[in-house]
């Protein structure tokens, strides 16, 4: 979440934060479900609504911005913010050999593993 936009449309009233629901939607109801654990995943986001989730983003709220929530059924997590761990700089600028003979592997130690909501969340 930019906490520039958030300082720049404070004085607008606009309030920017980000809301990761866990819940049934068309965009989830297009998670595969070739395998029994895919379709047994699929199953338990079916019984999550999107009712939790629109408090955070009313007037009850007012005094919130530049947050990230996850909601999982009755449960509200504030997650962490992204910043910057590990930056490069070329002043003769970057090409694609450039990025992949030197960004990437620099950077691969510090990449986030690729991980299913399934393994964070119970």
């Amino acid at each position: 979440m930019s906490r520039h936009i958030a300082g720049d449309m404070q004085r607008y009233n606009v309030r920017p934060n980000c809301i990761s629901p866990f819940a049934w939607s068309r965009m989830v109801g297009a998670i595969p479900t070739d395998t029994p654990e895919q379709q047994a995943r699929v199953e338990k986001l079916k019984k999550l609504g999107t009712k939790q989730i629109a408090p955070l983003a009313s007037d009850a709220a007012a005094d919130v911005t530049a947050q990230i929530f996850a909601v999982h059924g009755n449960e509200i997590f504030l997650m962490g913010q992204s910043r910057p761990i590990r930056g490069m700089h070329t002043s003769a600028g970057w090409t694609l050999e450039t990025i992949a003979g030197r960004v990437l592997p620099a950077m691969k130690q510090n990449l986030y593993p690729l991980e299913s909501s399934n393994i964070v969340f119970s």
